[in-house]
């Protein structure tokens, strides 16, 4: 539902995959975005009516992304389709963050646009990465980016991990994901990912961000 930037974009990048997809919007004009070269669905009309939704398949949907401008029509639509016809994989892009917090624990997966872009920007500015890329909605669990101190440099990832006490899931080399194995070295401008407990994290950003064997 909403067929702006992100929701015609991510509706082309489905198809590619070979996913059926059908849009939603208000605006007859917005499905322009889409392409002539687009295959699939295109209805016109709010997300959380109930004939839309069936007009654009919904009964035989396998997920579904509430994607418009509107955090108040994005819920409505995330909450109709999850509760009123049992799909239980619904995304929806929330710009107040308190209410993407709360939905979040009601079981509704959210995008809370403005954090998302505030946490990419302090992953850039700060060496620490206190700020999440992702959490669970209780909190209790984090993957963060954490830096790490360069005495790190030409160890095994698989060391550093034993060292951390923690998972380290993958690094990002010249902007591109790795999963390391038992011969992976860290390299000069790797991003090391871990994936922590959140009581943890303090304990796990001062091992990683100091020479290693520091008492």
């Amino acid at each position: 539902m909403g067929c702006g930037r992100v929701g015609s974009s991510l509706a082309k990048a489905l198809e590619r995959r070979d996913h059926s997809v059908a849009m939603i919007d208000i605006d007859v004009d917005a499905f322009r975005r889409l392409g002539p070269e687009f295959r699939g669905i295109t209805v016109k009309g709010v997300g959380f009516d109930r004939d839309v939704l069936v007009q654009a398949g919904i009964k035989q949907a396998d997920g579904f992304a509430a994607v418009s401008s509107g955090d108040n029509s994005n819920i409505l639509a995330a909450r109709v389709v999850r509760e009123q016809f049992g799909v239980h994989n619904v995304i929806a892009r929330i710009y107040d963050q308190g209410r993407a917090e709360v939905y979040e624990r009601l079981g509704i997966r959210t995008v809370a646009t403005v954090r998302w872009a505030a946490n990419q920007v302090l992953r850039g500015l700060l060496p620490e990465g206190s700020e999440p890329v992702w959490r669970d909605p209780a909190g209790n669990v984090r993957l963060v980016q954490v830096h790490t101190d360069d005495a790190w440099i030409g160890k095994r990832v698989h060391a550093i991990q034993t060292a951390a006490g923690t998972p380290l899931p993958f690094i990002l080399r010249f902007g591109r994901g790795l999963v390391p194995n038992q011969a992976t070295v860290l390299q000069d401008g790797d991003l090391v990912y871990a994936a922590v407990e959140s009581d943890d994290l303090t304990r796990v950003e001062d091992v990683l961000g100091n020479p290693p064997g520091r008492p």
